[in-house]
């Protein structure tokens, strides 16, 4: 079809409706085929291609499935408070306060002002790093010969950079990111080491603690040392839920853990919220 005139061009645009596509949202997301929640609560669907991002603001009590569909997505999250961008994921203190430098199941991701952003309810996976940010347009230029976020081998800043502008945010609100699906740990000696990922189709769950902006960028890991630019695509679902509350054994597991749910309840109550 002819897109040389703007009626070609508009005729084109429209041919694709309809058009489905591996990587894409889902809009309605109640459309999703199989969604893991009630009908009608389900508020995102999508998935995002190897080398892709996205984002979106959920609301406090939403929970966010992340899913590793072909064994080789590394979803670089960044969490913020909504309307407030000072109130950000730190991944130092998520390591500091909780003695812990793997997340796994229970922990929560906390802001530096010692409140819960996010707790992350289940996990099938096992394989994920808090240590060591995400990709930069010199490395991936280095390593693969360009890191644009244009490029075939975009970097994880250059593309939650993106992310963050359409929030809003600007580069100096992007701290480091946390990864899912790709697995590092610290040898005896210091050294970190690349364990890679869990395969096809694990997941986590996380749960919103706050009304949150989500930042993900789906790219390699930092330390993956494959040649290649290898990356494949991320399934991301959300619906409605409720936030962790007092009784819920996420919210008493650990006293560190407790303060931080503390911590947060009142600020909100402070604010209105419950």
């Amino acid at each position: 079809m002819a897109t040389a005139t703007t009626d070609g061009a508009r005729d084109h645009a429209r041919a694709q409706d309809g058009t489905k596509a591996e990587a894409m949202p889902v809009v309605p997301a109640t459309d999703w085929p199989a969604p893991p929640c009630e009908a009608g609560h389900l508020v995102w669907a999508e998935t995002v291609a190897g080398g892709g991002y996205t984002h979106r603001v959920l609301a406090r009590g939403t929970e966010l499935r992340l899913t590793d569909l072909k064994g080789d997505a590394c979803a670089h999250v960044l969490l913020h408070a909504d309307g407030r961008p000072w109130e950000r994921l730190n991944a130092a203190d998520t390591v500091k306060v909780q003695w812990n430098a793997y997340l796994r199941a229970g922990q929560q991701l906390l802001s530096d002002q010692g409140r819960v952003l996010a707790t992350l309810v289940t996990d099938t996976s096992g394989r994920h790093d808090a240590l060591c940010g995400t990709s930069t347009l010199e490395r991936n230029t280095r390593r693969y010969g360009d890191g644009a976020a244009c490029s075939v081998s975009p970097a994880g800043r250059e593309l939650l950079t993106l992310a963050a502008l359409k929030n809003g945010l600007e580069p100096r609100d992007l701290p480091p990111s946390v990864s899912f699906f790709q697995g590092v740990e610290v040898r005896d000696d210091g050294t970190l080491h690349f364990t890679g990922p869990a395969g096809p189709g694990a997941s986590i769950t996380l749960r919103a603690e706050q009304d949150v902006t989500v930042l993900i960028a789906n790219v390699p890991h930092p330390l993956d040392p494959r040649p290649e630019y290898i990356s494949t695509p991320l399934e991301v679902l959300a619906w409605r839920a409720a936030p962790t509350a007092p009784g819920d054994p996420l919210y008493d597991a650990t006293p560190e853990g407790r303060r931080a749910h503390l911590n947060t309840r009142e600020f909100l109550a402070a604010k209105g919220r419950s």
